[in-house]
């Protein structure tokens, strides 16, 4: 009977013994296992494969290349950008400028032309004043006087001033004159409106 009692302790020793043993494993196991992929995640930089380290390399050169031209090329455009500003600039104050002047010189241009005008008007007025003075003149001579000075006169001028004198007064000279100069002067006066507009 103590065979029997000293087996049973023994088996239950040994299942106890058995069961932390159970535990401690699965424990190791469950451990293996969560570490497993961490430690997969960090390749071990003694084993990596030197020939992909060179194309990681090359990557990142050619990366920061490509960033370097690309900065490059952004800084020539604003370079260029800021070029045709300032040439766009530089047309506009031209522009700017060449209108100033054209206004100056179309003010100038305005003045003159009125001053101009007025001039013609003083001329045209101190002429008129003076041609009326010259008929007045003539009237008053004696006509037979007068005739002899129209006489000399191309005819058209001589018509112009018997144009604008007293019928009678016109007359008197008119019948001064020579039949040939008294004929020519007439044939002026007479075609003198023909070409006016009957309208």
């Amino acid at each position: 009977m103590r065979r029997v009692q000293l087996s049973r302790r023994g088996s239950r020793v040994g299942v106890l013994f058995l069961i932390p043993m159970f535990l401690l494993g699965s424990a190791l196991i469950r451990m293996g296992m969560s570490a497993g992929p961490a430690v997969s995640a960090e390749p071990d930089e003694n084993l990596a494969d030197p020939s992909s380290a060179e194309v990681t390399a090359e990557q990142g050169a050619l990366d920061h290349n490509g960033a370097r031209s690309l900065l490059t090329l952004l800084q020539e455009r604003e370079r260029n950008l800021d070029i045709r500003e300032r040439q766009i600039e530089d047309r506009e104050k031209a522009l700017q400028i060449a209108d100033s002047a054209i206004k100056s010189k179309l003010a100038a241009l305005v003045n003159a032309e009125e001053n101009l005008r007025a001039t013609v008007a003083l001329v045209d007025g101190a002429s008129e004043n003076d041609l009326t003075k010259l008929t007045t003149v003539y009237e008053k001579m004696k006509p037979r006087d007068a005739a002899a000075l129209f006489e000399e006169m191309v005819p058209e001028f001589a018509a112009g001033f018997l144009v604008r004198m007293r019928p009678e007064s016109a007359a008197g000279i008119l019948s001064g004159l020579s039949p040939d100069s008294a004929y020519a002067v007439s044939v002026i006066l007479a075609g003198r409106n023909a070409n006016a507009p009957s309208d």
